[in-house]
């Protein structure tokens, strides 16, 4: 053996424990053999020396063991071992009964490369020495084969030599064979470089849309403000006026605010700050409130059709997300037909493919084109984030966004195309029934407050703090009011209010800060935020059982959410009496 290189088999990585006493071997071979080291225990030293001559990367030795063996065969083998081999040994030492190190040492020199440890040691102690022998012992035949592979390239040399003459005959071959491996070397590196300036350029594009989103929510946010002053106001003439045809137009203003509303939320839920609300949506309706817009998206060289079936039924999504997906899927169908073509929008009941979703009833909502199609390895890639066919002009979230949707809503999306046919993505939604929410009081109903309550409104924006204040005064309440989280608080302390309503974003403190120390210093004080901000998570971790306020909200819908809040407290004073 001495001498030789030779290939490394899976006998030479393995490490070989010679522990006979007790249950020491089976103990550190059952913890090595966890981090997928192969080991073998032996009862007998002489076992031990032939298997470390047939081959090992390392040997764990128990010094207790070690005493009354004969060693002569082993130690020769040492001896004989070839230049690059330094055979490892780990030698557990007892503590108690053992040698001191020193000492141990100087009595196993004879063994070599010995690593010392002294016992009790942990398993880990145990995984990291024998890791460490075992790479060494690696270090060592990547030394053999280095040697073994000079011996080979000494005779490769000599071989080369009487071949010399005839290698220069097919020089000229040889030297094309080089030019055409330069030449594909050349076209990896230069296709490298075109991959890598395509993901640059998606990046940039995904960061130009982040900083788009970010303005887009910052938008949304003001004009969320904005629109509920004007709301507002419009609530208090409908209220108030005696002027029909002030009131009529009025009441025009007042359904473009509801508008506004949801152009905000869609400006919010492009910005990626709105979590989903998932309500019962009707597919008729949301195909009728999209009919338009995707009409104008498409152009008229698109042919439009739009079927749901007689029993299908409402389904569990959140409709302005709906919206966006539908639209977004127009609008790739269209980049589709560039020549024109038809584009179909249909629902209905069905049950979804086997391993797609679990059991239950879903609706299909499918929108297939009539354009290129696509190859199968397109299809396989299109849900992916970044993905586009578009070039630089696509950010490749369109597509990623409707799956995500589908995804939290509880259903699942999919992509069949066929190249020269077209292509059908399918949106499969829960279907959903008697979820429908009761519509706030008309203004004409409104009730003034039967017992007017002291009320706190919290709020940074000026203009919207004297709405809400004029809205709660006109419903017969006592209104104080603060401009910020700190004033707020003080406003607490001097006024006693019996309702808090604070927006969510203002300077400083934000309003689930104030509700947080609120209910530290008034516990029990009922609560109610009011937000057009639509990322509901930070409010949710404070919110207990106080109301979330939605702007642009209605006069009824502050009247409401009003009532309750003092109804519930009422409850709870009166349940606290009893």
């Amino acid at each position: 053996m001495p001498g030789n290189s030779q290939p490394r088999s899976a006998r030479e990585e393995r490490i070989l424990i010679f522990a006979p006493r007790g249950r020491d071997a089976e103990v550190m071979a059952s913890v090595l053999q966890r981090d997928g080291l192969e080991c073998k225990a032996f009862t007998d030293f002489a076992q031990l020396g032939a298997a470390i001559e047939e081959g090992a990367g390392a040997a764990i030795l128990a010094e207790e063991a070690l005493q009354n063996v004969d060693a002569r065969a082993l130690h020769a083998w040492l001896e004989a071992q070839a230049p690059w081999s330094d055979f490892p040994f780990i030698v557990l030492l007892a503590k108690t009964v053992g040698l001191q190190q020193g000492a141990a040492r100087e009595r196993l020199g004879d063994y070599g490369n010995v690593i010392l440890l002294e016992r009790p040691l942990n398993a880990q102690t145990l995984r990291s020495a024998s890791i460490s022998a075992l790479r060494a012992r690696r270090r060592q035949y990547q030394a053999r084969d280095v040697l073994a592979d000079r011996e080979r390239t000494a005779q490769s040399l000599h071989d080369s030599r009487q071949e010399l003459v005839a290698l220069n005959e097919t020089l000229e071959s040889r030297i094309d064979e080089r030019t055409r491996a330069l030449a594909q070397a050349n076209d990896r590196l230069m296709n490298e470089i075109i991959e890598r300036e395509r993901v640059q350029q998606a990046m940039a594009q995904y960061q130009k849309m982040e900083a788009v989103g970010r303005l887009t929510g910052g938008i949304a946010h003001d004009f969320n403000n904005l629109l509920n002053v004007v709301q507002g106001s419009m609530d208090l003439i409908l209220l108030m006026s005696k002027d029909d045809v002030a009131k009529g137009r009025a009441e025009i203003a007042r359904r473009a605010c509801q508008r506004g509303g949801k152009l905000t939320s869609q400006l919010l839920a492009f910005a990626r700050n709105q979590s989903l609300d998932l309500r019962e949506t009707h597919i008729g309706l949301l195909f009728d409130g999209v009919r338009e817009l995707v009409a104008s998206s498409v152009g008229s060289a698109i042919r439009l059709r739009f079927a749901v079936d007689d029993d299908c039924a409402a389904v569990l999504a959140d409709g302005n997300q709906m919206e966006m997906a539908l639209l977004n899927l127009a609008i790739n169908a269209r980049d589709a037909m560039p020549a024109g073509g038809e584009l179909v929008f249909a629902a209905g009941l069905s049950a979804p493919p086997a391993g797609l979703l679990a059991e239950g009833d879903y609706v299909r909502i499918a929108v297939t084109d009539s354009g290129e199609g696509m190859a199968p390895e397109l299809v396989a890639k299109v849900f992916e984030p970044f993905f586009t066919t578009k070039g630089v002009k696509g950010t490749g979230l369109g597509l990623s966004q409707v799956y995500g949707m589908a995804q939290q809503s509880g259903g699942a999306a999919r992509i069949l195309s066929e190249q020269g046919v077209g292509t059908t993505v399918e949106i499969w939604l829960r279907a959903a029934t008697g979820l429908d929410e009761a519509e706030p009081a008309p203004l004409a109903q409104m009730p003034v407050a039967s017992e007017p309550a002291r009320i706190l409104i919290v709020e940074d924006d000026d203009f919207v703090r004297a709405s809400m204040v004029s809205s709660l005064e006109a419903l017969g309440h006592h209104v104080t009011q603060a401009a910020d989280g700190e004033a707020g608080l003080a406003a607490l302390q001097r006024a006693r209010p019996e309702l808090l309503i604070t927006d969510y974003l203002m300077p400083g403190m934000t309003g689930a800060d104030l509700m947080v120390r609120t209910r530290a210093m008034f516990p029990g004080l009922p609560m109610i935020i009011a937000t057009g901000y639509a990322d509901m998570k930070a409010i949710e971790q404070v919110i207990g059982d106080d109301i979330v306020l939605r702007k642009p909200f209605q006069l009824a819908e502050l009247a409401v959410s009003v009532g309750q809040a003092l109804d519930r407290q009422r409850q709870r004073d009166s349940a606290a009496l009893a």
